[in-house]
């Protein structure tokens, strides 16, 4: 296969479907994806629909955006909002609640927050504006970040001395211990990050089989990927295999890219705790920069309140995260929050996963919900109101 139609053709689907029906049996399986671009494509051509109904993929902590606790994010509003600075981040970003507003309500008041599509953006911008101080809100899992570090060397090549980072961004590898420690979940297997797998490999999965017994497939983002993908944790399990397996060879080496892990190791180092959204403190989950690069890091040249800030109460947003909810079964899925109107990052995030069942599920499930409803309507005795 080379073009990306022969990824999505119909009557290979459907084949595919049916021979995971035929091997999946009663069992009940249930797969989590770990990445919220996966979750996307899943709904986007109802691959949900076309799998047997035993056959149950769960959503995972994959989304970069959603990840990010409301402190994190209250962080960020503060330095838009109380330095002389021009703020930047990706679009998404912008429009994701804080405790009180968000980057985009920041910016209505007055603060000059920016959408920038590369931390090089950002990093242009500060060169045009030497009298501005620029801080770029660094986001994502090893993904993007050797995009940011790779800025990060060019600002220090440059002496550009006018740019900083406010980094957050994470790796992918503890929050997945963390939900196999959950006692709330029961998987049979992982759809590796297809896009994360780029940068570090398949190897870094290998604790998820050698330790906890469950096979990963590392996926691409088409739907024939996404099917063989199911397929091929069916057969390992049936098979009595537990292994990484790399569906996505088409882009992922098994060894990742070694340049981008070097560019990564010069710039950043680990955090020693990090707070996840649903989550809470996981150790060694997310990277900071270095000393050496100390002049660029807006945490310690800027004042960051670096408050605690719990969620609200109607978002179960961690819930999802973890994936012992489903989007539609939040009390104010489609409701309250919309991506118009969200109250949690799930909604706002490309790649939220309450976002993809907005988009592409939400009527599906929400017959679901009133085929639920009207099953407990029935089993429901009527009041009879007396005569007279």
């Amino acid at each position: 296969m080379k073009f990306a139609d022969e990824f999505r053709d119909a009557d290979l689907a459907r084949s595919l479907a049916a021979r995971i029906a035929d091997e999946a049996g009663d069992k009940h399986w249930k797969i989590m994806e770990v990445c919220g671009g996966h979750t996307h494509t899943i709904f986007k051509y109802g691959i949900e629909d076309l799998l047997p109904s035993n056959v149950e993929l769960v959503h995972g902590p994959g989304c970069p955006v959603c990840v990010i606790p409301m402190g994190r994010l209250d962080d960020g509003i503060a330095l838009a909002r109380d330095n002389d600075i021009i703020f930047t981040c990706f679009g998404d970003l912008m429009r994701v609640p804080g405790s009180d507003g968000s980057l985009l309500d920041a910016k209505a008041a007055g603060a000059d927050v920016r959408m920038v599509y590369s931390p090089l953006d950002s990093l242009k911008i500060a060169r045009e504006n030497p009298d501005k101080q620029v801080v770029f809100y660094a986001i994502g899992f090893e993904t993007t970040a050797p995009s940011t570090a790779l800025t990060l060397l060019r600002a220090k090549a440059e002496g550009i001395s006018n740019f900083f980072v406010f980094c957050n961004h994470v790796t992918i590898i503890p929050p997945m211990k963390a939900i196999l420690d959950s006692p709330d979940l029961r998987l049979d297997g992982f759809l590796g990050p297809g896009h994360v797998s780029t940068v570090v490999g398949i190897r870094p999965f290998e604790f998820v089989t050698a330790t906890y017994g469950k096979p990963v497939v590392v996926v691409g983002f088409e739907p024939l990927d996404i099917l063989q993908g199911v397929h091929m944790v069916i057969r390992q399990v049936l098979e009595g295999r537990c292994e990484v397996e790399n569906q996505y060879k088409r882009v992922v080496h098994d060894d990742g890219n070694p340049k981008a892990l070097e560019v990564l190791g010069r710039v950043f180092k680990l955090r020693p705790h990090f707070e996840w959204r649903g989550l809470g403190f996981i150790s060694q989950s997310a990277l900071e920069l270095n000393d050496d690069f100390a002049e660029f890091d807006a945490e310690r040249v800027f004042t960051v309140p670096g408050l605690r800030v719990a969620d609200p109460k109607s978002c179960q947003c961690g819930e999802v995260l973890k994936g012992v909810l489903k989007p539609w079964e939040c009390k104010v899925f489609g409701t309250a929050c919309t991506p118009e109107t969200p109250i949690g990052t799930c909604m706002v995030s490309s790649e939220g996963a309450c976002a993809a069942y907005y988009n592409f599920g939400r009527y599906s499930r929400a017959r679901d919900r009133e085929r639920v409803l009207a099953d407990a309507e029935e089993l429901t005795p009527i009041p009879v109101r007396a005569a007279g």
